[in-house]
């Protein structure tokens, strides 16, 4: 399916304005971060409280998200971080009468917060009464090694090395990334490459210390490259920073901590729908995961807008949600037991 085949939006959620309620279908990641209120049964039960059915289906492994989510309709409650939110949208990219609902329990929650989806999983549910889905953009990759999806970002440079040696498992650490993020930036030496932006090549080679086509405002632990990025307006925006002039490592520390990077004069962005990178067997990133270097590799990146191809829910303000509920507190203190259909290994 391409940008132009996009399924229609409806106006509002299916089957919620008709019938005062609606089927739903909560995925939880155990593994997730988040409050102690964010058990399955407390998030069966806050989303009873405002109007959903749902069915709690456990996922512990791949298999079991595939089974949950392969004949899937209606409104798909997604909780746990980036990665689970990731796995989930590779089954429900493209399909017509599925909404992504986002409950974040993860630690950078990068696609959470670029649509202002962020707080208490309790909250954030309260928060999606009368919500209205809009349109959610990903990125599709054209590449030697394949073919590649994602949400947040896809790039070469600095970062990809950084991720290449970033481990996780020793904690994410948004402090820690950033360190790496400004000595990688400060030492690395790409190759020249020619960009192409919607088909103008750039007028000369670039060595760029880093290369970021970028959907969500950041990436990795929370590292906001692209402050202004806009998740539906059908475009890329492409980061990037010439190495010949880069600025030191602590002017790019202080940027990310005033949240400004893009206005460094040594950063360039640029929106575009197609955005096309040569090849020369560099290392590169897809969201969280990496494409290793390859020796001697050449060939053409093609990244593409991919428009609309999630329909995501996005919560009402607090104030508003709180009106609509009579200034109640959700949900109700005892939980429900949660209906499952769980099929655990």
């Amino acid at each position: 399916m391409t940008a132009s085949q996009s399924p229609a939006l409806p106006a509002e959620v299916p089957g919620l304005a008709e019938t005062g309620t609606t089927e739903a279908t909560l995925i939880f990641n155990t593994k997730a971060g988040g409050s102690e209120r964010s058990s399955p049964d407390h998030l069966v039960e806050a989303l009873h409280q405002v109007g959903y059915r749902p069915v709690y289906r456990a996922t512990d492994s791949e298999e079991d998200l595939v089974r949950a989510l392969s004949e899937v309709q209606g409104t798909v409650f997604v909780a746990g971080g980036d990665g689970t939110i990731r796995a989930a949208t590779m089954h429900l990219a493209g399909r017509p009468g599925v909404v992504l609902g986002i409950i974040p329990l993860g630690t950078a929650n990068n696609i959470g917060r670029t649509l202002g989806i962020q707080g208490d999983p309790l909250d954030v549910i309260a928060a999606y009464r009368g919500a209205r889905p809009q349109p959610f953009d990903l990125g599709r990759v054209s590449a030697p090694w394949g073919e590649d999806v994602f949400l947040e970002a896809f790039g070469c440079g600095a970062f990809a090395e950084v991720l290449a040696e970033y481990n996780p498992d020793d904690g994410k650490s948004p402090l820690r990334a950033v360190q790496a993020l400004g000595t990688a930036l400060s030492g690395f030496d790409p190759t020249p490459i020619q960009l192409t932006l919607d088909g103008v090549a750039e007028p000369d080679e670039t060595p760029y210390a880093l290369l970021e086509v970028m959907n969500t405002r950041a990436t990795g632990p929370r590292l906001r490259l692209a402050t202004t990025a806009d998740t539906s307006d059908g475009l890329l925006d492409v980061v990037r920073i010439d190495a010949n002039g880069r600025d030191g490592m602590l002017a790019y520390l202080a940027a990310l901590a005033r949240d400004d990077f893009e206005a460094l004069p040594s950063v360039q962005s640029d929106k575009a729908q197609v955005i096309e990178i040569p090849y020369t067997g560099q290392a590169f990133h897809v969201d969280g995961e990496v494409r290793a270097p390859e020796q001697g590799g050449l060939g053409l990146v093609r990244v593409e807008a991919w428009a609309a191809a999630l329909q995501v829910l996005v919560p009402v303000p607090q104030d508003q949600a709180q009106a609509q509920t009579g200034g109640l507190d959700t949900p109700a203190q005892a939980p429900v037991e949660a209906p499952s259909e769980a099929t655990a290994p």
